[in-house]
């Protein structure tokens, strides 16, 4: 007991000098002296890294407080940081700047690099491999992510990463054209990677003849075995050739992301691609129009593990109704933003053959109508939890379709109707009042709604643990903090900043509710 309220005195007094109601003086330098390396470091762990906006200037002065006490407390406080963030200004000094900063800090098992101006910058392989190169010799084996967007990057530069950083288990990165990819297999730790292909300056080295016949390079093997359990993969053409070995080695993957991509390797890359698909579990397919027929017929043949589907701006009708058609998996979670691919014949199929879906998120579909939603709704009544209808006209085209949905998934947990600007008060509440489990509610960008709709909720939904109220121009500040006083389960809000009464931040304050704005 007396440990503890030592400790505790320790932190009162800790917040009291990181709030800056100290003067420099003595009082400082007491604090220096009674507090030890590691307590100082477990509080600086302590401090909040990612924040709501609310708290993220008070995030943002506790950390400068701290750098400013003393020499002791900023070293100690770089130390104990495991993850950091860096925008790098595109300079030849860059580098030099980048190797004695990180060598400040140790413990880093998360690091961020990216370019932090708009302007035309030095994106040269060579120039971004003398920045990866300082991170070999910076980090090491604590390193478990690493994020580096700041330009494409040679395989040699890789290969000495992997020697260094042989810990890593997430790496993101831009590789040039022709892509050689041996150099994934030297990092055996290695769960996720994420990869964009951008075109180079021409053939890296004199071996091309040899890559060309077979799709491999150097140390690539036809039976090599990745642990690769997430993928991302943007960029990716019908001449890259690598991209079948990777196909081949990768036998455990769970989730596929492909984005912006218009072949999934050459001719052989396609026969590949199977093999990689009997255990998937999550597929995106993002502005992939041109191969995203071919990866849903292959999805529909090969893969029953499949739970989550994401398809964004690209699909064809046919080929989209063969998959929810034809499939046997079990999907649980569907997302599209299909504007004019989307029709009720496919709200139909996924009603027939996706009965357990407990998720569905529809976003600018202009061609599905009421009656298509009102059969997907009777047909997922007792299972449905999350229901999302973004921008979609058809919510506000439709009088009493909302009303409708409300009655038939009297179990969903979630709600987003986000940037529907002409909804209005008595279709949302004509909703809301059959959805009496809504932990969450989103309405961004919902003009039209008012101070009733708040009203209403503040009444009703009791069990709402989340809301987004931004961009609601009709909704007021007196709204906003009469609901933020009487939702007893609230823990979320997002709303502008001029919105928030001095009551509603004290309440939030007080409540442990985050803010956002």
């Amino acid at each position: 007991m007396r440990t503890r309220r030592k400790y505790n005195r320790h932190l009162r007094s800790e917040n009291y000098i990181l709030q800056g109601k100290n003067s420099p003086g003595i009082e400082v330098k007491i604090m220096d002296a009674m507090l030890c390396d590691e307590l100082l470091q477990e509080i600086f762990k302590r401090l909040p890294s990612k924040s709501s906006s609310s708290s993220s200037s008070s995030s943002s002065s506790s950390s400068l407080s701290v750098c400013l006490v003393s020499k002791r407390w900023l070293h100690l406080y770089r130390t104990s940081k495991t993850s950091l963030s860096l925008k790098l200004i595109p300079h030849d000094s860059v580098v030099s700047s980048l190797s004695s900063l990180l060598s400040h800090y140790p413990s880093l098992s998360s690091l961020s690099l990216a370019f932090s101006s708009s302007e035309p910058i030095i994106t040269t392989t060579s120039f971004c491999d003398s920045i990866l190169f300082v991170v070999s010799s910076s980090c090491n084996s604590k390193l478990k992510l690493l994020r580096f967007l700041a330009g494409p990057v040679s395989v040699s530069s890789l290969l000495s990463l992997s020697g260094a950083c042989n810990s890593l288990t997430s790496i993101t990165v831009s590789v040039s054209r022709p892509l050689f990819l041996n150099w994934v297999a030297s990092f055996s730790c290695l769960k996720e990677l994420s990869l964009y292909a951008c075109d180079g300056d021409g053939v890296q080295d004199g071996n091309f003849d040899c890559y060309r016949e077979t799709g491999m390079h150097l140390n690539e093997e036809i039976d090599a075995e990745l642990c690769l359990e997430s993928l991302f993969l943007s960029g990716i053409r019908s001449d890259d050739l690598a991209v079948g070995w990777l196909w081949r080695s990768c036998r455990r993957l769970k989730k596929l992301q492909l984005k912006s991509c218009s072949g999934i390797g050459d001719g052989g890359s396609f026969s590949s691609f199977v093999t990689c698909l009997q255990g998937l579990q999550e597929v995106e397919l993002r502005t992939c129009r041109i191969i995203v027929d071919v990866v849903l017929l292959k999805l529909a043949e090969n893969c029953e593990s499949l739970i989550s589907l994401l398809v964004y701006d690209g699909c064809s009708r046919d080929g989209l109704l063969q998959f929810m058609s034809n499939s046997r998996c079990n999907l649980q979670n569907l997302d599209l933003r299909l504007p004019l691919d989307l029709s009720n014949d496919h709200l139909s199929a996924a009603a027939v053959n996706f009965r357990c879906l407990s998720t569905l998120r529809l976003q600018s579909c202009c061609l599905v109508t009421g009656d298509g939603l009102k059969t997907l709704g009777i047909a997922m009544s007792s299972g449905l939890q999350e229901l999302a209808l973004i921008n979609c006209d058809v919510v506000e085209r439709e009088q009493g379709l909302l009303a409708t949905l409300g009655q038939n998934l009297r179990q969903l947990r979630k709600l987003d109707l986000s940037y529907n600007e002409m909804l209005l008060d008595k279709e949302l509440i004509a909703m809301l009042i059959s959805c009496n489990y809504l932990i969450e509610l989103k309405l961004r960008g919902c003009k039209r709604l008012t101070n009733m709709v708040v009203t209403f909720m503040s009444k009703t939904c009791k069990r709402l643990e989340s809301i987004d109220l931004m961009h609601c121009c009709g909704i007021t500040a007196e709204a906003v903090e009469s609901f933020v006083l009487n939702s007893p389960q609230l823990r979320r809000v997002e709303v502008e900043e001029n919105k928030l009464s001095d009551a509603a931040r004290t309440w939030a304050s007080h409540k442990f509710i985050e803010v956002f704005n």
